[in-house]
């Protein structure tokens, strides 16, 4: 079952390609950062990043982003409104397993594009730009999953939200001016002032973007990326949970309005 939804998710994403290219194209912050950036660094070192690494690490965020961002929420606000929900609670199905397995049916359009700007980076500035051995590489996928798995439940808990509110999009909005600024989309947290730091640290922006892509370029010795990783997992247990009830009540109170 969970195949041919991901299938459905799949010919949805190439029926709609016009979208997905529009949403690709809006995640190339991180190409604006690199000219920024390695402006800033022409003249020597900022915080331990030279124009190489500030390359290496915006090209890590935009593949860990074009991998992991979910817009469910959306999705799940409209067919409140328009009451197609109804439809989705019939099947033998768990809705939030439905929409699940249409994301993972959209990676592939994906990773058509992630890869190449992955092969670009390894052709560009060499293998010391990437992570080094097999546990290292094991740890940035292990942080990608954790990465795509808490994106997606945020997502599905802002669009539980819409069970309780008319419409719950401006709480995406701010997530993700959150998600901006502390995630190390834009500014890479390592060169945030220490006291920032530290908040930042518990905070789960930074599990979403920042951290799969400091694991990718080598940036963490194992020890330090091992507790970042249980930092990351601990992140996608509670947005488990927050689902769980959000989602529980939410239908609870759900009664299919619209057309």
């Amino acid at each position: 079952m969970f195949r041919a939804l991901a299938r459905v998710g799949a010919t949805e994403s190439v029926a709609y390609r016009t979208e997905v290219v529009v949403w690709l194209l809006s995640t190339t912050m991180p190409l604006v950062m690199i000219a920024f950036y390695s402006a800033v660094a022409r003249d020597g070192p900022v915080g331990g990043f030279d124009q190489a690494r500030f390359v290496a690490y915006f090209l890590a965020t935009f593949v860990v982003r074009s991998l992991t961002g979910s817009f469910v929420s959306r999705q799940i606000n409209l067919e409140v409104r328009d009451g197609t929900l109804a439809a989705r609670l019939l099947r033998p199905v768990h809705p939030l397993l439905a929409y699940a397995a249409e994301s993972v049916g959209a990676l592939p359009v994906r990773v058509a594009v992630a890869v190449p700007v992955a092969l670009g980076m390894l052709a560009t500035l060499g293998e010391g730009a990437l992570a080094r051995g097999a546990a290292a590489w094991l740890a940035f996928f292990a942080s990608l999953v954790g990465a795509w798995l808490l994106s997606l439940l945020v997502s599905f808990a802002v669009g539980a939200l819409s069970l309780f509110m008319d419409w719950s999009d401006k709480v995406m909005d701010a997530w993700l001016a959150g998600l901006f600024v502390f995630s190390g989309y834009t500014i890479p947290v390592e060169l945030f002032p220490a006291r920032l730091r530290a908040i930042v640290e518990w905070l789960p922006f930074r599990y979403q973007i920042g951290l799969p892509a400091e694991l990718l370029t080598g940036a963490h010795a194992p020890a330090v990326a091992l507790e970042l990783l249980a930092r990351q997992w601990l992140f996608v247990a509670l947005a488990g949970l927050a689902v769980r009830a959000l989602w529980r009540r939410g239908v609870g109170r759900f009664a299919a309005y619209g057309g």
